[in-house]
Protein backbone atom coordinates (compact mmCIF):
# COMPACT_ATOMS: atom_id res chain seq x y z
CA UNK A 1 0.00 0.00 0.00
CA UNK A 2 1.38 3.38 -1.01
CA UNK A 3 1.72 6.04 1.67
CA UNK A 4 2.02 9.81 1.90
CA UNK A 5 4.85 11.02 4.15
CA UNK A 6 4.34 14.47 5.72
CA UNK A 7 7.41 16.27 7.05
CA UNK A 8 7.69 19.36 9.19
CA UNK A 9 10.80 21.37 8.30
CA UNK A 10 12.50 23.06 11.25
CA UNK A 11 13.63 20.55 13.87
CA UNK A 12 12.28 17.60 11.87
CA UNK A 13 13.81 17.65 8.41
CA UNK A 14 16.26 20.49 8.91
CA UNK A 15 18.56 20.50 11.93
CA UNK A 16 18.63 23.60 14.12
CA UNK A 17 22.35 22.93 14.63
CA UNK A 18 23.56 22.29 11.06
CA UNK A 19 20.71 24.03 9.14
CA UNK A 20 20.77 21.12 6.67
CA UNK A 21 18.80 17.95 6.07
CA UNK A 22 20.88 14.95 7.20
CA UNK A 23 22.18 13.01 4.21
CA UNK A 24 20.66 9.83 5.63
CA UNK A 25 17.22 11.48 5.58
CA UNK A 26 17.64 12.59 1.95
CA UNK A 27 18.64 9.07 0.96
CA UNK A 28 15.71 7.46 2.79
CA UNK A 29 13.21 9.94 1.34
CA UNK A 30 14.57 9.34 -2.17
CA UNK A 31 14.11 5.58 -1.72
CA UNK A 32 10.58 6.08 -0.39
CA UNK A 33 9.56 8.21 -3.36
CA UNK A 34 11.19 5.80 -5.83
CA UNK A 35 9.00 3.11 -4.30
CA UNK A 36 5.90 5.17 -5.13
CA UNK A 37 5.21 6.92 -1.85
CA UNK A 38 4.27 10.62 -1.84
CA UNK A 39 6.55 13.15 -0.14
CA UNK A 40 4.86 16.22 1.35
CA UNK A 41 6.21 19.19 3.27
CA UNK A 42 4.07 20.40 6.17
CA UNK A 43 5.43 23.57 7.72
CA UNK A 44 4.60 26.77 9.53
CA UNK A 45 6.75 28.62 7.01
CA UNK A 46 5.10 30.36 4.06
CA UNK A 47 6.44 29.44 0.63
CA UNK A 48 8.36 32.72 0.35
CA UNK A 49 10.74 31.78 3.19
CA UNK A 50 11.15 28.07 2.44
CA UNK A 51 14.82 28.33 1.55
CA UNK A 52 16.31 25.21 3.13
CA UNK A 53 14.96 22.27 1.11
CA UNK A 54 17.23 22.37 -1.93
CA UNK A 55 18.59 18.92 -1.04
CA UNK A 56 15.10 17.55 -1.81
CA UNK A 57 13.84 20.11 -4.32
CA UNK A 58 16.85 19.78 -6.63
CA UNK A 59 16.14 16.06 -6.89
CA UNK A 60 12.43 16.59 -7.55
CA UNK A 61 11.45 14.66 -4.45
CA UNK A 62 8.59 16.85 -3.13
CA UNK A 63 5.04 16.22 -4.34
CA UNK A 64 3.09 18.87 -2.40
CA UNK A 65 3.36 21.52 0.28
CA UNK A 66 1.28 22.35 3.33
CA UNK A 67 2.40 25.83 4.36
CA UNK A 68 1.46 28.38 7.03
CA UNK A 69 0.40 25.50 9.32
CA UNK A 70 -2.31 24.38 6.89
CA UNK A 71 -3.63 27.77 5.79
CA UNK A 72 -2.18 27.42 2.28
CA UNK A 73 -1.78 24.06 0.52
CA UNK A 74 -0.50 23.57 -3.01
CA UNK A 75 0.77 20.96 -5.44
CA UNK A 76 2.92 22.39 -8.20
CA UNK A 77 1.05 25.41 -9.56
CA UNK A 78 -2.31 24.17 -8.26
CA UNK A 79 -3.62 25.66 -5.01
CA UNK A 80 -5.50 22.91 -3.19
CA UNK A 81 -6.75 24.94 -0.23
CA UNK A 82 -6.41 28.42 1.24
CA UNK A 83 -7.94 29.85 4.41
CA UNK A 84 -7.63 33.61 4.97
CA UNK A 85 -7.78 35.12 8.46
CA UNK A 86 -11.04 37.05 9.10
CA UNK A 87 -10.32 40.73 8.52
CA UNK A 88 -11.72 41.86 11.87
CA UNK A 89 -9.44 39.39 13.68
CA UNK A 90 -6.42 40.61 11.74
CA UNK A 91 -7.19 44.24 12.60
CA UNK A 92 -7.64 43.36 16.28
CA UNK A 93 -4.31 41.52 16.50
CA UNK A 94 -2.42 44.29 14.73
CA UNK A 95 -3.84 46.81 17.17
CA UNK A 96 -2.90 44.68 20.17
CA UNK A 97 0.67 44.17 18.98
CA UNK A 98 1.06 47.88 18.26
CA UNK A 99 -0.14 48.77 21.76
CA UNK A 100 2.03 46.10 23.39
CA UNK A 101 5.03 47.15 21.32
CA UNK A 102 5.75 43.62 20.05
CA UNK A 103 6.75 42.49 16.55
CA UNK A 104 4.12 41.06 14.25
CA UNK A 105 4.68 39.17 11.01
CA UNK A 106 2.03 39.41 8.28
CA UNK A 107 1.87 36.71 5.60
CA UNK A 108 -0.11 37.09 2.41
CA UNK A 109 -0.41 34.71 -0.50
CA UNK A 110 2.89 35.75 -2.07
CA UNK A 111 4.44 38.19 0.39
CA UNK A 112 5.60 38.64 3.96
CA UNK A 113 6.44 41.62 6.15
CA UNK A 114 7.15 42.45 9.79
CA UNK A 115 6.07 45.40 11.89
CA UNK A 116 7.89 46.46 15.06
CA UNK A 117 10.92 44.28 14.35
CA UNK A 118 13.34 44.02 17.28
CA UNK A 119 16.67 42.28 17.83
CA UNK A 120 15.04 39.08 19.13
CA UNK A 121 12.80 38.70 16.08
CA UNK A 122 15.67 39.37 13.70
CA UNK A 123 17.92 36.91 15.55
CA UNK A 124 15.35 34.11 15.52
CA UNK A 125 14.60 34.29 11.83
CA UNK A 126 18.04 35.27 10.55
CA UNK A 127 20.32 33.22 12.82
CA UNK A 128 18.26 30.42 14.32
CA UNK A 129 16.09 29.64 11.27
CA UNK A 130 18.42 31.02 8.55
CA UNK A 131 15.39 32.57 6.87
CA UNK A 132 15.86 35.33 4.29
CA UNK A 133 15.41 38.93 5.51
CA UNK A 134 11.78 39.89 6.05
CA UNK A 135 10.72 43.30 4.66
CA UNK A 136 9.69 45.87 7.27
CA UNK A 137 6.19 47.37 7.30
CA UNK A 138 3.96 49.30 9.69
CA UNK A 139 1.08 47.70 11.58
CA UNK A 140 -1.63 48.99 9.22
CA UNK A 141 -0.56 48.65 5.58
CA UNK A 142 -0.67 44.81 5.34
CA UNK A 143 -4.27 44.80 6.56
CA UNK A 144 -5.46 45.91 3.14
CA UNK A 145 -5.04 42.43 1.64
CA UNK A 146 -5.85 38.82 2.48
CA UNK A 147 -3.65 37.41 5.22
CA UNK A 148 -3.20 33.69 5.73
CA UNK A 149 -0.92 33.72 8.76
CA UNK A 150 0.08 36.24 11.40
CA UNK A 151 2.90 35.69 13.85
CA UNK A 152 2.83 37.85 16.98
CA UNK A 153 5.86 37.81 19.26
CA UNK A 154 3.76 37.27 22.35
CA UNK A 155 4.81 35.10 25.28
CA UNK A 156 2.62 32.22 26.41
CA UNK A 157 1.41 34.45 29.25
CA UNK A 158 0.42 37.18 26.77
CA UNK A 159 -1.20 34.82 24.28
CA UNK A 160 -4.64 34.77 25.98
CA UNK A 161 -4.91 38.52 25.25
CA UNK A 162 -4.81 37.75 21.54
CA UNK A 163 -7.00 34.66 21.73
CA UNK A 164 -9.73 36.72 23.35
CA UNK A 165 -9.97 39.16 20.44
CA UNK A 166 -9.64 36.66 17.57
CA UNK A 167 -12.69 34.37 17.71
CA UNK A 168 -12.20 33.21 14.13
CA UNK A 169 -8.63 32.04 14.61
CA UNK A 170 -6.46 29.45 16.28
CA UNK A 171 -2.93 29.57 17.65
CA UNK A 172 0.00 27.21 17.19
CA UNK A 173 3.29 27.58 19.05
CA UNK A 174 6.53 25.87 18.07
CA UNK A 175 8.88 28.51 19.48
CA UNK A 176 8.67 30.10 22.94
CA UNK A 177 9.00 33.62 21.53
CA UNK A 178 5.99 33.62 19.22
CA UNK A 179 2.80 31.92 18.07
CA UNK A 180 1.49 31.36 14.54
CA UNK A 181 -2.10 32.45 14.03
CA UNK A 182 -4.32 31.03 11.28
CA UNK A 183 -8.03 30.95 10.54
CA UNK A 184 -10.04 28.46 12.55
CA UNK A 185 -9.75 25.02 10.96
CA UNK A 186 -6.50 25.81 9.16
CA UNK A 187 -4.19 23.29 10.79
CA UNK A 188 -1.60 20.85 9.55
CA UNK A 189 -4.24 18.16 10.09
CA UNK A 190 -6.48 19.96 7.60
CA UNK A 191 -3.57 20.05 5.17
CA UNK A 192 -3.02 16.32 5.55
CA UNK A 193 -6.69 15.69 4.74
CA UNK A 194 -6.56 17.95 1.66
CA UNK A 195 -3.40 16.35 0.29
CA UNK A 196 -4.55 12.79 0.94
CA UNK A 197 -7.81 13.51 -0.88
CA UNK A 198 -5.89 15.04 -3.79
CA UNK A 199 -3.77 11.91 -4.20
CA UNK A 200 -6.63 9.48 -3.64
CA UNK A 201 -5.34 8.32 -0.26
CA UNK A 202 -6.94 8.02 3.17
CA UNK A 203 -5.70 9.37 6.50
CA UNK A 204 -4.73 5.80 7.35
CA UNK A 205 -2.21 6.03 4.50
CA UNK A 206 -0.56 9.12 6.04
CA UNK A 207 2.66 9.09 8.05
CA UNK A 208 3.45 12.41 9.71
CA UNK A 209 6.79 13.49 11.21
CA UNK A 210 7.12 16.44 13.59
CA UNK A 211 8.78 17.94 16.64
CA UNK A 212 6.78 21.03 17.64
CA UNK A 213 3.43 21.91 19.15
CA UNK A 214 2.07 22.98 15.77
CA UNK A 215 2.75 19.44 14.51
CA UNK A 216 0.47 17.77 17.04
CA UNK A 217 -2.74 18.07 14.95
CA UNK A 218 -1.18 16.23 12.01
CA UNK A 219 0.52 13.64 14.24
CA UNK A 220 -2.92 12.82 15.66
CA UNK A 221 -4.73 12.94 12.31
CA UNK A 222 -2.31 10.74 10.38
CA UNK A 223 -2.54 6.98 10.45
CA UNK A 224 0.93 7.04 12.01
CA UNK A 225 2.35 10.03 13.86
CA UNK A 226 6.11 10.06 14.43
CA UNK A 227 7.69 12.42 16.96
CA UNK A 228 11.36 13.24 16.67
CA UNK A 229 13.67 12.33 19.53
CA UNK A 230 14.36 16.03 19.98
CA UNK A 231 10.64 16.85 20.36
CA UNK A 232 9.23 17.97 23.69
CA UNK A 233 7.61 15.40 25.95
CA UNK A 234 4.18 16.93 25.28
CA UNK A 235 4.59 16.27 21.54
CA UNK A 236 5.95 12.76 22.09
CA UNK A 237 2.88 11.87 24.15
CA UNK A 238 0.64 12.61 21.15
CA UNK A 239 2.62 10.45 18.70
CA UNK A 240 2.25 6.79 17.80
CA UNK A 241 6.00 6.33 17.89
CA UNK A 242 9.12 8.28 18.83
CA UNK A 243 12.19 8.07 16.62
CA UNK A 244 15.75 9.19 17.27
CA UNK A 245 17.04 12.78 17.35
CA UNK A 246 17.13 14.62 14.02
CA UNK A 247 20.93 14.68 14.10
CA UNK A 248 21.13 10.97 14.91
CA UNK A 249 19.37 9.73 11.75
CA UNK A 250 15.88 9.93 13.27
CA UNK A 251 14.10 10.40 9.93
CA UNK A 252 15.96 7.60 8.15
CA UNK A 253 15.50 5.16 11.02
CA UNK A 254 11.74 5.72 11.15
CA UNK A 255 11.27 5.53 7.37
CA UNK A 256 13.11 2.21 7.13
CA UNK A 257 11.16 0.88 10.11
CA UNK A 258 7.77 1.87 8.74
CA UNK A 259 8.18 1.19 5.02
CA UNK A 260 9.25 -1.98 3.25
CA UNK A 261 12.21 -0.49 1.36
Amino acid sequence: MKKALFFDIDGTLVSFDTHHIPDTAVEAIAKARAAGHRIVISTGRPKIIINNLAQLQDKGLIDAYITMNGAYVFCGSEVLSKSPIPHADAVALAGLCRREGVPLIFVGENDISIAGADLEAVDIFARQLKAPPIPVSDYESPLGKELFQMTPFLSEDQEPLARGIMPGCQFGRWHPAFADVTAHGATKAHGVEVVCDHFGLTLADAIAFGDGGNDVPMLKAAGTGVAMGNASDSVKREADMVTDHIDNDGIAKSIYKLLDL
